[in-house]
């Protein structure tokens, strides 16, 4: 499981998605499935950039806030600590690994937007981690349905 992030139109937004994988070794890309009904589509429709992160199972309160809330009704933003990060994306300060994307393109994924995203900055983590899975949030109530 990832948080992606997005800042576009003065607008910041963020979700947990489950959809992602390596799509290339070179050049370096990866994709990304945004659900269709997410206020993050809404918000990254318009972004050239999106930014990826993996959470530490010490986060988990940070994968709920961003899979369980919607973007529609809470800024997600107020209730975490993050910062600016390259191109604009924000950041998650307590994400151990995180990478920004160029959005090269965008494909209907069927109920999801599929961004393939060109990495061209990031952080890798400083030691082995036990990452968030959807075991660990399974039973969230997602912000939005698929």
């Amino acid at each position: 499981m990832c948080v992606v992030t997005v800042q576009a139109d003065d607008r910041r937004a963020g979700c947990l998605v489950g959809f992602t994988t390596q799509a290339s070794i070179d050049p370096p890309r990866f994709l990304v499935g945004l659900s269709k009904q997410n206020h993050t589509l809404a918000v990254a429709k318009t972004a050239g950039h999106l930014g990826v992160h993996l959470l530490g199972r010490d986060a988990l309160d940070l994968a709920r806030l961003f899979g369980g809330e919607t973007g529609d009704e809470i800024d997600k933003f107020a209730r975490c600590r993050w910062h600016t990060g390259p191109a604009g994306a924000p950041i998650l300060d307590a994400a151990p690994a995180w990478f920004v994307g160029a959005i090269l393109d965008r494909f209907d994924l069927g109920d999801h937007v599929g961004y393939l995203l060109n990495p061209v900055a990031g952080l890798a983590p400083e030691q082995a981690q036990r990452w968030v899975e959807l075991s660990d949030v399974a039973d969230l109530e997602p912000g939005h349905e698929a």
